[in-house]
């Protein structure tokens, strides 16, 4: 005689995993402590100084415009943003040219100790650069490169080198080398294997080293404090100590100037998100 087997209620279901609403926890609380921050400032200077002192944590009431438009308005804040957009693309584009081809020969040329090179600039990677701030200031010295954007972009380029052959060179290793070979057989050099294939297949690793030189030469303000004596070569970062020490009272001005400030090199890196994940990901599979 048969019987039918006796199903309990948990059967089918599946084991509850705690693992991705932790990770949702965890990313929410990492994704707060790096926005609020942001959002304080950028609101922050839509108050006045009796609202902000009054209520620090409160909202805009009634909301101000006269903070930003102050600063918008300041001659000094438009110089200070082109010096350092002269001095951010300056840095991007050599360490995108150099980085790429130093990768290119560490990834795609057999030679003897291309390995021992390929640590050697790794462990750049642990060299701080504050370290060789006096160092570097009396080379610059010496060079007479001081008040210069050349004293900031050349140092900002070799300390980012490092950083940009080790997310290049797993993206131009993993290029298989059946596309080299037929790239050869169509008369393409080295050169032009780089130019039309390689430069393109490298477009996410590209776009992350470019956005993250960019951001980092943006957000400088060490080197180019000890190096920019001139008030006409000042960027932004030291706009934002100028402004903040001679209008030490105006809190919500200087909350307009550094939202200023930094929402160009904000805005830039959200731009290119999608792409420095990518890049990102790309490095650590390869």
């Amino acid at each position: 005689m048969a019987t039918n087997p006796v199903h309990s209620p948990s059967a089918g279901r599946r084991p509850v995993s705690w693992g991705t609403p932790l990770t949702y926890a965890l990313a929410l609380a990492v994704a707060a402590v790096s926005i609020a921050p942001i959002l304080y400032v950028i609101v922050g200077g839509f108050r006045t100084t009796p609202q902000i002192v009054a209520d620090p944590g409160g909202l805009p009431d009634p909301w101000v415009f006269d903070n930003y438009t102050r600063v918008l308005t300041q001659s000094k804040f438009w110089q200070q943003a082109f010096n350092s957009g002269v001095i951010a693309l300056g840095t991007t584009l050599g360490v995108v040219v150099l980085g790429m081809a130093a990768a290119f020969v560490l990834a795609r040329y057999t030679f003897r100790g291309r390995e021992g090179l390929y640590t050697f600039f790794t462990l750049g990677l642990l060299f701080p650069a504050g370290a060789a701030i006096l160092p570097l200031y009396l080379m610059l010295r010496d060079l007479d490169l001081i008040n210069s954007y050349y004293a900031v972009i050349l140092p900002q380029v070799a300390f980012q080198l490092p950083l940009t052959i080790v997310i290049l060179r797993p993206f131009l290793s993993a290029i298989p080398r059946e596309l080299e070979d037929a790239a050869a057989i169509d008369g393409a050099g080295r050169l032009g294997f780089l130019w039309r294939i390689a430069l393109p297949l490298s477009r996410p690793a590209l776009v992350t080293v470019g956005v993250l030189a960019f951001v980092a030469s943006w957000n400088s303000f060490l080197l180019p404090l000890l190096v920019l004596g001139d008030v006409d070569l000042h960027t932004l970062p030291l706009g934002v100590q100028n402004f903040s020490s001679q209008f030490s009272t105006d809190t919500a001005g200087v909350l307009a100037f550094t939202s200023l400030a930094m929402l160009p090199a904000l805005f830039f890196f959200t731009l290119a998100e999608k792409q420095i994940v990518g890049g990102l990901q790309g490095a650590v599979k390869g």
